[in-house]
């Protein structure tokens, strides 16, 4: 039997129990279980289920749809479970794993789901597998490949953290390895051979002076990036190496297409071999549609930059604005001491409560 969830309770009180069934990547099963038990119960939605991705719709006909979407898996535990209620400084605090990435979010959205039964607008929750490793498997990434018309709305949110603000869109991200090669030799006799190490000075030295730019997209700046993130090579401490590759990433803003991106960093790198390991565009923001204004309104504050990538992307390739929206700080999350403050999971319950209801916070 799967575990029973009490979607009745506080969504703080949600998020407690649904971080307390441990769900490490290729663990989700469980959990997957139990939202589907409880959505399947209720008769304003219709529910589907594949693998360990749940989808749960409203069919009322009405003139818009927003699809509104979380991941239920997290990065390996490291003594962080079961969770803890904090008072840190006097603000009550949820300490564990999954706290921030995005349990809470998803708690939020669980409770919703349930309880908002007449929404103004269409809405089709949606809860994934597999967000934190690779690609292939990601939940959200099947479901668009066998089922892309479940992703179809006007609108999407994802509950990522965002300390409860709006992180509009989301940067693309490319990784590449730009190689040297030489000749191998005895380093007693270095003369003899080409120094593949030695020939990657230019490259670093292209990194170190490169100026990443700020980029305006729908009001939003995007700021990039293009850094060296890891360098190898040798085989050996008496031997001169033969090859060295160095491993770069770069962000780039939303307006930029994937094509333009690995343009740019070849264009960089001239004169080197380059290779692209992973490309993925990013989410415009969108946030001069009405709907996404309307989203804007219900939150308040002013929308920031996702400079990260996430699974907006995937929405924004179905021509659809996207926004991530969640209680937690993002820095941490993955960390051993993820905590989110039960006043971020009250206020994004709140700014979802007021779009989909109409009524104001």
């Amino acid at each position: 039997m799967p575990p029973s969830l009490n979607l009745a309770a506080s969504s703080a009180d949600i998020t407690r129990e649904i971080c307390d069934i441990e769900t490490v990547s290729d663990h989700e099963g469980p959990l997957a279980d139990a939202i589907e038990a409880a959505m399947r119960g209720l008769a304003h939605l219709t529910v589907d289920r594949f693998g360990d991705t749940v989808v749960a719709r409203t069919t009322l006909g009405r003139a818009s749809r927003v699809v509104i979407a979380g991941h239920i898996d997290t990065v390996p535990l490291n003594g962080n479970l079961p969770v803890r209620a904090l008072d840190v400084q006097g603000e009550a605090v949820l300490w564990g794993r999954g706290t921030v990435d995005m349990k809470a979010g998803v708690a939020v959205q669980l409770k919703l789901a349930v309880e908002l039964t007449d929404p103004v607008m269409d809405v089709t929750w949606i809860w994934y597998d597999h967000e934190e490793v690779a690609e292939s498997v990601n939940g959200l990434n099947l479901l668009s490949q066998a089922h892309p018309e479940l992703l179809r709305g006007d609108f999407a949110i994802l509950g990522e953290p965002t300390a409860a603000g709006i992180e509009g869109g989301c940067n693309g991200n490319l990784r590449a390895e730009v190689r040297t090669t030489g000749r191998r030799s005895h380093s007693a006799r270095s003369w003899v051979g080409e120094n593949a190490i030695h020939a990657a000075a230019p490259i670093l030295a292209r990194l170190a002076a490169y100026e990443p730019a700020s980029v305006e997209v729908d009001s939003l700046v995007y700021r990039e990036g293009l850094n060296a993130v890891g360098i190898s090579g040798g085989i050996a401490g008496n031997v001169i190496p033969d090859e060295c590759t160095v491993h770069v990433n770069y962000r780039f803003a939303p307006s930029t297409s994937p094509e333009q991106a690995v343009e740019h960093v070849r264009t960089v790198f001239e004169g080197f071999e380059v290779r692209i390991l992973d490309l993925a565009g990013g989410a415009r923001p969108g946030l001069d549609a009405p709907i996404v204004r309307a989203f804007a309104q219900a939150v308040g504050g002013s929308p920031r930059p996702k400079y990260g990538w996430t699974d907006v992307a995937r929405f924004s390739r179905l021509g659809m604005p996207a926004v991530n929206y969640g209680p937690g700080d993002p820095m941490l999350a993955h960390a051993d001491d993820e905590q989110v403050p039960v006043a971020q999971i009250e206020a994004c319950e709140a700014g979802l409560r007021s779009l989909l209801t109409g009524a104001p916070r």
